[in-house]
């Protein structure tokens, strides 16, 4: 009996991702080198031990995350992996192609993190579209996403002077997967609405994510930061922020419930919200209590979304966002931006000159929900362009589509 779901273009994936990645081992053989100078400490101390902390937050951390759908845990975790090996070798090529023209590239531990943040955001926002697309048009979203944020990094250090700290990111995948998200077929069907549900065992695995995320966010926010005072200033901010995040979700998820009942879907995602709003400014906090205030602001506003804007972005948008990216990221990234120009704003008087940086710091926040919208909509019409034979509505949100399951009949 034939198989029930459609072929898609998994026949010719592998033939295709095996000639791409031939092609980046060209490019890295011609054009690529490592870096001989760099120091013992360098390779065995801190740097390592902050690039190993962004990886076991990428691979585990979103990974799992985005693994509560109970018929599409599969395709999530792996997908991620995927995309994250294959975002990361591009972020190292675009990395040294724009900031070393000529000549060959030089590969060091603080590219590679450099990178790996370049290839998180495609993991946010595919966060808003997994289930509902092949592995096909996550490969052309890898290099489309990963090109547009490379380009605006570098747009943003050299006209807005903008340092190595990337923490616009989170606004910029937010907005690029909901821009996405938007142009992918929709409403759901009934039958793909009852598959966008969470199962209890699922659930466990996404909560194992966020615990990741949680416990590797204060590296993952001093990561790019050189000077020894602004990690060190990165790690405490962002550890007190996630804290009170943490028990601001919990006790909010429990007040809104009628029962006093925690929702777990506040839980994967309020906790994280002060890790995200703190990022833009958590290397300039001297005291604690504001990062704390933002930990609180963030996780109510997080809780917010959770409650209201599902619901409203399925009626009047038209935007279904599969793991809640946008309460996630988005509009904590929003008040972590906002927080860093009222910040600035507050030294106009000691300094006028203060009030130019502020219009370039107001720049780099629109620079990057702009780009990550208009190059959102040209990869998400890309994407539904019918020649990557995308799965239809009816066969979102399951694993059968694209995993072999021996137990099950030859059919599937």
């Amino acid at each position: 009996m034939g198989s029930k779901y459609p072929r898609s273009l998994q026949g010719c994936l592998p033939l295709w991702t095996l000639m791409l990645e031939i092609a980046l081992i060209l490019i890295f053989f011609f054009f690529t080198e490592y870096d001989n100078f760099s120091t013992h400490q360098e390779i065995t101390g801190t740097h390592r031990a902050f690039f190993q902390d962004m990886t076991v937050m990428a691979a585990l951390g979103l990974g799992f995350l985005s693994s509560s759908l109970w018929r599409c845990g599969w395709s999530n975790v792996a997908y991620n992996l995927f995309m994250l090996a294959l975002g990361v070798q591009w972020a190292v090529l675009l990395d040294g192609f724009l900031n070393e023209p000529f000549g060959k590239m030089v590969i060091g531990l603080f590219r590679i993190r450099r990178a790996t943040m370049s290839a998180m955001t495609v993991l946010i926002s595919a966060g808003a579209i997994l289930g509902k697309t092949n592995l096909v048009q996550l490969v052309l979203m890898v290099l489309m996403e990963v090109t547009a944020f490379s380009a605006m990094m570098r747009v943003n250090r050299q006209f807005l002077y903008a340092d190595e700290n990337e923490s616009m990111m989170y606004v910029f995948a937010a907005y690029f997967g909901l821009t996405v998200a938007w142009c992918l077929p929709r409403p759901l069907d009934k039958s793909a609405q009852e598959k966008d549900q969470e199962a209890v065992s699922p659930s466990l695995f996404a909560m194992l994510g966020t615990l990741f995320l949680w416990m590797f966010w204060p590296s993952f926010n001093a990561a790019l930061l050189r000077l020894p005072s602004e990690r060190k200033n990165a790690v405490f901010n962002t550890y007190y922020a996630l804290a009170v995040s943490a028990v601001t979700a919990i006790s909010v998820s429990a007040l809104t419930h009628p029962r006093g009942k925690i929702n777990m879907v506040h839980i994967h995602n309020a906790v994280l919200a002060g890790g995200v709003a703190v990022s833009p400014l958590c290397h300039l906090i001297s005291s604690p209590w504001v990062s704390m205030v933002l930990g609180l602001v963030a996780g109510l506003i997080s809780i917010g979304g959770a409650k209201c804007l599902p619901g409203h972005f399925n009626l009047v948008l038209g935007i279904h966002d599969t793991c809640g990216i946008h309460y996630t990221f988005g509009l904590p990234g929003l008040l972590g931006g906002i927080a860093y120009i009222m910040r600035m704003m507050n030294y106009w008087t000691e300094n006028p000159l203060i009030i130019y940086s502020t219009l370039l710091d107001t720049g780099k926040l629109s620079l990057s929900m702009a780009v990550g919208m208009v190059s959102g909509l040209l990869t998400g019409l890309l994407l539904k362009l019918k020649i990557w034979r995308a799965p239809p509505v009816a066969k979102y949100f399951d694993d059968q589509a694209f995993w072999e399951f021996p137990h099950l009949a030859a059919g599937f």
